[in-house]
């Protein structure tokens, strides 16, 4: 039987991991063992960051929402309560896009919630 040499493939495996560790700082970027950490921890925080990326633009698109509902005095509970009696199909994204870039259109966007409220408004119920 032949004889096998497995330099080629260890080197493969080395430099597959010594590429992902490019830019870290001291032997986490030259030290194959010491890389084979960094790389692994890196991986597990973006996995994990892909994930808090979304909860972390959710939080900004609703700040963004309720300091231009505020502005109008509305809280952002009410606002969204009048948007979605409105039927306005509009998601936090575009809402807080349109807070910031064009504030005439979010005063009509939140005059239209308003009239929604006030035509909602529930009778008070004797106890």
């Amino acid at each position: 039987m032949a004889r096998v040499k497995r330099g080629v493939t260890t080197h493969a495996r080395h430099k597959k991991v010594l590429e992902l560790a490019k830019g870290y700082r001291g032997r986490g970027s030259t030290a194959y063992r010491v890389a084979i950490e960094k790389v692994e921890k890196a991986l597990r925080y973006a996995y994990r960051d892909r994930r808090n990326k979304k909860r972390d633009f959710r939080a900004l698109w609703i700040q963004r929402i309720n300091a231009g509902a505020r502005e109008h005095g509305l809280t952002y509970s009410q606002f969204m309560h009048g948007v979605k009696l409105a039927g306005l199909d509009l998601d936090r994204k575009v809402l807080s896009d349109i807070a910031i870039r064009e504030p005439q259109a979010f005063s009509a966007i939140v005059s239209t919630a308003r009239s929604a409220l006030d035509k909602s408004e529930p009778v008070a119920r004797a106890a």
